[in-house]
């Protein structure tokens, strides 16, 4: 059964991850950084301000909320924890198994142009949002591939198909990227490091996560907000560590992933070639993997923060994507590539140290073994623990906003219910199927989402255009805020009147 399964799933991922997706995913944020004139570059520390500067200084940015909505700093938190996960971690590795140091370069490159995505769905998210009979604030691609693309002439029944598609795919996702493949991490570091049989792991991670799941979005997003900044710190002073550490090795790592990401290493020019398109395919599969930017995701999340203003949550959209692959991916790849498992001359990683087999499950950990000995598989093991429980958490918010739209509110339970239960099979699946089955998923849900972000792009470009305009150039102009009448009219008034 497994393998007819693999073979299935092999077949479909060759065509959504194939290079026109890629290409896609590639040109659209290219489109939107373009479109709005390079904001992420342009507009660098007014973002910066407004999102980590904004936590130390607005009080309505992190204090907790009495209705439905979460704070801003909330909404980051549980993206972050959807996003910020195995993939910061044994993503990376993988890629750089595969592709060499210069999948690492792509991976930069995406990121970069990903923001402007991510900051596309948000922006859209909040613009095209409703509020459901329980009070909650509901947006997502599916909302405004229905309320938006379906609003153009002749679109209404493409709108709606694609808005059901993507809802249907989040669905599945959620149990792939949102759940297998983060479960399937923590049962095998706990079994490697720990000894730890993975049937036990996934009763312990099944109890522990329906404790929080079931609670909704609100208990969701008061862990996140506690574990996401904890773990993610404690994380980047470990790498670190190593970075500071290694500070002689940064020219030849960097060299390494430059000439890698061109195939200038490569004999001949057929290795050229295949060298170059490992590294653009494992680079850029990766990096959305561990960012999610262009699948849609976190913008379930996003659209329900007590923001406001569309580009205030387009903005969160960025610094996410930033501190998931500038930051965390970036320490990571410098920590393999300056361990010595990696020959940077060649790129070729090592398969073996000490007796111990490599595999991109364990790289990472080899590498904090390395330089802390015992003590550094355990940090490892934690980190990934707390990430991967962390991302079960985010995703499960995703699939019940998909179950949502889908069959309604009332059966969100039940699927809160499937989905927890869910969690056993993870930890015990196969490694490989479970990364292979969460990458089939990701590409069915870029799909339709890229194609509303695209048709969508002169919307978030006027919305984009009348902030700067008033924000940023102190024109009294009207602002935009909502497609909605009764919404736009309540919330432009607060906002003229101070409010974000």
């Amino acid at each position: 059964m497994l393998e007819v399964v693999t073979n299935i799933n092999n077949a479909v991922n060759n065509v959504v991850w194939g290079w026109p997706a890629l290409i896609l995913l590639f040109a659209v944020g290219l489109l939107m950084t373009i479109l709005t004139k390079g904001f992420q570059f342009t507009h660098f520390g007014h973002w910066m301000k407004n999102t980590i500067g904004a936590i130390f200084r607005d009080k309505h940015v992190v204090g907790h909320t009495k209705d439905k909505s979460i704070s801003q700093f909330q909404s980051l938190c549980t993206a972050l924890a959807a996003t910020v996960g195995t993939g910061n971690i044994v993503g990376v590795s993988g890629a750089i198994i595969v592709g060499g140091p210069g999948a690492v370069f792509w991976m930069w490159l995406i990121a970069l142009l990903g923001m402007m995505t991510n900051y596309s769905e948000n922006v859209l998210g909040i613009y095209y949002r409703r509020k459901n009979s329980f009070g909650e604030w509901s947006g997502g691609a599916m909302y405004y591939l229905r309320d938006g693309l379906g609003s153009y002439k002749n679109c209404k029944t493409i709108g709606k198909v694609l808005a059901v598609l993507f809802s249907v795919f989040c669905f599945l996702a959620s149990f792939g990227i949102g759940n297998m493949t983060q479960v399937n991490s923590i049962s095998g570091d706990m079994e490697s490091v720990f000894h730890v049989p993975t049937w036990i792991t996934g009763v312990v991670v099944l109890i522990v996560a329906g404790l929080v799941i079931v609670g909704g979005l609100k208990r969701i997003a008061s862990v996140t907000e506690k574990i996401v900044p904890f773990m993610v710190v404690i994380y980047i002073i470990g790498s670190l560590f190593i970075f500071f550490t290694n500070l002689h090795q940064i020219p030849a790592v960097f060299a390494a992933i430059f000439k890698g990401a061109f195939g200038f290493k490569a004999a001949s020019g057929g290795v050229v070639g295949y060298g170059i398109k490992l590294a653009i395919e494992m680079g850029m599969k990766r990096g959305v993997f561990s960012n999610e930017a262009g699948l849609g995701s976190s913008v379930m999340v996003h659209s329900n923060s007590n923001v406001r203003e569309p580009v205030r949550q387009g903005m969160w959209g960025i610094f996410e994507v930033f501190a998931d692959t500038i930051v965390v991916c970036t320490l990571t790849a410098f920590s393999v590539l300056s361990s010595g498992l990696v020959d940077l001359d060649t790129g070729v990683a090592a398969t073996e140290y000490a007796g111990v087999e490599i595999t991109k499950a364990n790289m990472i950990s080899t590498v904090f073994f390395i330089r802390f000995g015992y003590i550094g598989g355990v940090f490892v093991a934690i980190a990934i623990m707390l990430f991967a429980f962390s991302t079960v958490l985010g995703w499960s918010h995703y699939g019940t906003k998909a179950c949502e739209f889908l069959f309604g509110e009332k059966y969100t339970i039940i699927y809160r219910v499937i989905f927890v239960a869910a969690i056993f099979g993870g930890a015990v699946m196969g490694d490989n199927l479970a990364w292979d089955i969460a990458d089939t998923l990701n590409g069915m849900m870029m799909i339709p989402n890229l194609i509303g972000v695209i048709a969508l792009a002169p919307t978030v470009m006027r919305i984009t255009s009348n902030y700067v305009a008033r924000k940023l150039r102190g024109k009294d102009v009207e602002p935009m805020i909502s497609n909605w009448e009764d919404i736009q009219a309540e919330q432009a008034a607060e906002v003229k009147l101070g409010a974000e």
